[in-house]
């Protein structure tokens, strides 16, 4: 066989609005041939493919499935092709107008590293694994397919597909700030934080100037000990109506650089002050545990709200931290709330009301 040739699939184009979708059939066996399977990592602070690990025990029960009489999968895999991927309507006209039917024309050039393939594995990741690896000869499956114009727009259509799947928290916060298009609301109101948490994500780890940098665990930081969604909730609340409001604009975007040099200037002096805390996971540490990010976020808001910590210095922010070390109790010894409400110090847990509870402890503290 050549190293470069098409395969030509029987298809039927169906108009969405703007857009077009392709049904139709292949061998499961061949798409491998075409197709890359694009697992979520980062390249030089830049996210590079959008799609879930494998998870080998469910590839395995697949292929026992699929090697025994009488297999079917009716679940059709979803594919987003490149502009390489063409489409030739038959000259049959349909009786509906949003309808064609033709022939799909997929190039192929086996000199081409995978990530460099005509089509992306959008959905069917685990089902395709376990065709490729199966013990028949060929095993035909219904596909999907969308020509997409970049890879922003795969990334959103993968998050839309997979949205009422149990995907990943950790891998849709790391494809939101690279997507674009109609996305689900909740989806939306997280693009702006989860851009954020990237950013703070990103750079040297070096706490003087990047304290979050490789700290916070994600799908392509595997050895943060800091929870992702702490470090989000932390940045919707002040983006909400904290510190981090006045940075926000009224299309839903924000100066993104302002609110990066914001947190990273009053975390910097939060490290300062707490350093010990801060290189411990959270299980050893109050300050990195969910509730300590939080309730430091509340901090935050207060003491920064209306200052420009660029422009005036960390100065009084440091000054007010350090009053507030005598009354934290992050790795060891009593939280004491109030003259009758001492907690150990690992005790308190990442939920609403010990969040409450230490954020307004630390709270009076400071008016104090």
């Amino acid at each position: 066989m050549a190293d470069r040739y098409d395969i030509r699939l029987p298809a039927i184009r169906i108009r969405q609005g703007s857009h077009f979708i392709y049904c139709f059939g292949v061998d499961g066996k061949r798409i491998h041939d075409f197709a890359a399977v694009s697992r979520v990592h980062r390249d030089d602070d830049s996210l590079q493919g959008y799609q879930r690990p494998e998870v080998l025990t469910h590839i395995k029960a697949i292929r026992r499935y699929l090697e025994s009489p009488d297999a079917m999968l009716p679940n059709a895999v979803v594919l987003a092709f490149d502009q390489r991927v063409t489409f030739e309507t038959a000259p049959l006209e349909s009786a509906l107008d949003y309808v064609a039917t033709g022939e799909l024309v997929i190039p192929v050039d086996e000199r081409l590293a995978e990530e460099d393939r005509a089509a992306w594995l959008v959905d069917g990741q685990q089902r395709s694994a376990a065709i490729r690896d199966a013990d028949v000869a060929e095993f035909p499956v219904a596909a999907v397919g969308f020509i997409a114009k970049d890879e922003a727009e795969q990334r959103s259509q993968f998050i839309l597909v997979n949205n009422t799947k149990p995907l990943p928290k950790g891998l849709i916060h790391e494809l939101l700030p690279d997507s674009i298009g109609h996305l689900p609301p909740a989806y939306a109101r997280k693009q702006l934080p989860a851009e954020i948490m990237i950013k703070l994500n990103s750079g040297p780890r070096n706490w003087v100037g990047h304290p979050f940098a490789g700290r916070i665990a994600t799908p392509t930081q595997p050895n943060g000990y800091i929870k992702d969604n702490s470090v989000l909730k932390m940045i919707e609340n002040s983006l909400s109506d904290g510190a981090l409001y006045r940075f926000r604009r009224e299309d839903g975007a924000g100066d993104v650089q302002g609110i990066i040099e914001h947190l990273n200037l009053f975390w910097t002096t939060v490290v300062e002050v707490f350093y010990e805390a801060w290189e411990l996971e959270p299980r050893k540490s109050r300050l990195t545990h969910g509730v300590g990010i939080q309730s430091m976020g509340y901090v935050m808001d207060q003491l920064t709200e209306d200052h420009d910590l660029v422009a005036e210095g960390t100065h009084d922010l440091a000054t007010a931290l350090w009053g507030l070390r005598d009354h934290c109790a992050w790795t060891a010894g009593t939280w004491r709330m109030s003259e009758t409400d001492h907690r150990r110090w690992n005790s308190l847990q990442n939920t609403p009301n010990d969040i409450k509870l230490l954020t307004s402890h630390l709270l009076r503290k400071l008016r104090k």
